[in-house]
């Protein structure tokens, strides 16, 4: 299976999905800081809602250009990608919580870092179980 993800097909499925992901996220990331700093939400809780309402996004992008071409049903796939992202949201949490709890590093520093972590965890599981393009 390894295989699978080292072809040009897969490289260019990455790269969409980092282009993706990192709109998304810039949306993210000015969604946790709206959260933290104008609502007063505690940082983890932010971090989380904030990752949802970014992965929702990036749905409809993996949907229409990151995995064109999926025979899945919209929702069906859509249920499976907040399935995968669930994993990443554990992920991203519970990272994040690790950092900002253990260590000095800022929120926002943190989330960045966490990003790429939980980033390529969903890239992978929804290349290879939701969409099926790998």
């Amino acid at each position: 299976m390894l295989k699978r993800f080292f072809t040009r097909r897969a490289g260019g499925m990455l790269w969409r999905n980092t282009v993706v992901s990192t709109g998304v996220f810039l949306v993210g990331l000015g969604v946790l800081w709206l959260l933290v700093e104008q609502a007063g939400v505690d940082p983890v809780l932010a971090t989380g809602i904030s990752f949802l309402i970014a992965n929702s996004i990036h749905y409809v992008f993996g949907r229409t250009w990151i995995f064109a071409g999926s025979e899945r049903k919209l929702s069906t796939g859509y249920a499976l990608f907040l399935g995968n992202a669930i994993v990443g949201l554990i992920v991203t949490v519970g990272l994040f919580w690790v950092l900002t709890h253990w260590t000095p590093i800022n929120y926002l520093v943190a989330r960045v870092i966490v990003s790429v972590f939980a980033g390529l965890t969903v890239f992978v599981l929804n290349a290879a179980l939701n969409f099926k393009q790998v």
